[in-house]
Parts: C-alpha cells; structure tokens; sequence
C-alpha cells in the first residue's frame, strides 16, 4: 500500500509498515514543517493514504471540505511504542483497502472508518 506519513507520526510506526511492505513517504525525511495543506496534496497527488496524528486533518475534511485520497488518524495516546506499531500495522493489515477516500481513526479500542460522501 502506498502511504504518506505526516511528520506527527512515531517513527517507529514508519519503520514498522516500510517492514511490512508497505511504500511509506516521511515527512519528516522529505520536508519538515510543511503545512498541513501542503501535506494533505501531496498525499492526493501521490494518490497516498495520509497517516497522521494531527486532529487538524479533520478539520480540513470535514469544516474545509478538502479532497482527500484517504486519511487515517491514529489516536494512540498512552500506549506503548510496541503497541502502537503492532496496532497499526494489523489495522492497515485487516482494513486498509476500506481506508482509501475514508477519514479512519484508530483508537486502542476501536477503528472507525467514515467514507467519503460523493459530490452530488
């Protein structure tokens, strides 16, 4: 699965899916401190699922309206690095393709996936 990290997510978590085959872009690697605009294009012109740790994607989705080719915000807080990783990693595992044009969230309790309502 194509992927794009935001700078917001745990490295460990970004080693963890590169692992698991999956082809992960990094902000941090790439370029820090973009905007989170900046980052939400990149991932639709990259055709990404965004990965993120960012509330504020969900205002520019949902407040904003802005396009998006997938995003899933992992709400991990409390967690071990160990188990965040493992928790997303079995997540995009089991309900990866059902993420793409969605905004998801993964809590240590549950995973919701809201799809994208079309353009009428």
């Amino acid at each position: 699965m194509k992927l794009l990290a935001d700078e917001s997510v745990d490295r460990p978590i970004v080693d963890r899916l590169r692992a698991d085959g999956h082809f992960v872009s990094y902000v941090a690697e790439l370029d820090p401190s973009i905007d989170d605009d900046a980052v939400l294009s990149r991932a639709n012109d990259s055709q990404a699922l965004l990965i993120t740790a960012d509330r504020d994607f969900g205002e520019l989705v949902f407040r904003l309206g802005r396009i998006h080719s997938g995003v899933v915000l992992v709400r991990l807080a409390g967690l071990s690095s160990k188990a965040k990783e493992n928790t997303v990693s079995r997540v995009l595992a089991e309900k990866g393709q059902e993420m793409s044009f969605a905004f998801s969230v993964i809590t240590a309790a549950r995973v919701r996936i809201r799809r994208r309502t079309p353009a009428p």
